[in-house]
């Protein structure tokens, strides 16, 4: 098949989930064509059948905000005519499920048909969809897809409860590929981060006021007061100067390392002890099912779509939001000593192997079956 798959290039869940997928799908032999304004970050390596299409936007005078929504219509329809694609994957809702109703309608006008696969993955439904200010958008765009999927049960629910979809929502999970997070540990790292044996915990985001790493911090105090232990900071955003100043009030400067923006977390993974992810709200928690693949548990809010991968007491824990000592307290639990924390991991690697690559791509795979045999009639 030739697919298109339309998607935010950075680090986020629905850009890294989309890309991997693109990559999965070509190794399997398909052409995919990924149409973005620049490359994704995930989109590594060389392959004889992936493609990218940068989406350019003119700026002119005119406009205060340049309309990437028309530019991103307009490069579609120039990339499934030129490259004879079979179907439209978008991933998130805004824009992409918008502009590509608009470039499936200009196709009809020329005589051709493309089926569109809209994505959902969190915010563009729970958040932003919501939003007065582009619901009626949202609503009529994903009601004009061909096939909708959710990334989790729980958004699927979502979805229905504050949007008048009248189509029917497959989930399909994230996924994780369990072979690339499956390393054994690079001592000389994880010495240069714990040179005396301490707990490494790790969290990492996109730093959005959502995430509250604010109560990361404070988690990884309580573990700090009950044994020796380093935090790492994976990721950045807008909540990082606050971050920052809150490890200097709580006097953390000297167990915290703020890294960045990372690509290769499978490396950052298997050093880590515990991963933290005390979020207001995840649809799914792709970057807990990274960390459970790589065999590290998981502390988290009790919301959203983490109920789906995490086990009470057995591969991980999770706890009201907000409430820092009930995390705490469990984080602690599975730190405290070797044999325990050794059971959770045995367990965290076996529940990600529930969500591997391998069993997930074969169903977006018959999914795009059953829209070409539809749109074929």
């Amino acid at each position: 098949m030739n697919i298109g798959i339309v998607c935010y290039p950075t680090f986020g869940g629905s850009g890294v989930l989309a890309t991997e997928l693109g990559k999965a799908l070509a190794d399997k032999g398909h052409n995919i064509h990924f149409i973005t304004y620049q490359q994704p970050v995930r989109l590594t390596g060389f392959s004889t059948n992936i493609f990218y299409h940068e989406v350019h936007v003119p700026t002119y005078p005119l406009f205060d905000f340049p309309p990437y929504e028309t530019a991103l219509a307009s490069a579609m329809v120039d990339v499934i005519r030129n490259n004879h694609l079979d179907l439209l994957h978008v991933h998130y809702a805004i824009p992409h499920a918008a502009a590509a109703y608009m470039a499936k309608k200009i196709l009809e006008e020329e005589g051709l048909s493309i089926p569109v696969i809209t994505t959902l993955h969190g915010t563009d439904i729970t958040l932003v969809g919501k939003d007065k200010t582009y619901a009626p958008v949202v609503t009529f765009s994903i009601n004009q897809s061909d096939a909708i999927t959710a990334v989790s049960d729980n958004l699927r629910s979502e979805t229905y409860a504050n949007f008048k979809i009248h189509k029917e929502i497959s989930v399909i999970h994230n996924f994780v590929d369990t072979a690339r997070f499956s390393k054994k540990p690079i001592e000389a790292f994880r010495k240069v981060i714990a040179p005396h044996g301490e707990r490494v915990v790790l969290h990492a985001s996109n730093f959005r006021k959502i995430k509250r790493i604010s109560d990361v911090i404070r988690i990884f105090a309580e573990i700090r007061r009950a044994m020796p232990a380093k935090l790492l900071l994976v990721g950045d955003g807008p909540e990082r100067p606050m971050a920052e100043d809150l490890c200097r009030q709580l006097e953390l400067c000297d167990d915290v390392r703020m890294l960045g923006k990372q690509q290769d977390m499978e490396d950052i993974f298997a050093v880590s002890d515990l991963f933290l992810l005390p979020s207001e709200y995840e649809s799914f928690g792709l970057a807990a099912l990274e960390a459970m693949a790589a065999g590290v548990p998981v502390v988290a809010s009790e919301v959203g779509g983490l109920p789906e991968i995490i086990t009470q007491g057995v591969n991980g824990y999770m706890g009201p939001v907000g409430d820092v000592d009930d995390m705490g307290r469990k984080a602690i639990r599975i730190l405290s000593d070797d044999a325990t924390l050794a059971a959770f991991r045995i367990e965290a690697g076996l529940q990600a192997q529930r969500f591997d690559i391998s069993s997930i791509v074969p169903q977006y795979e018959a999914l795009y079956d059953r829209c070409l045999a539809n749109a074929r009639g």
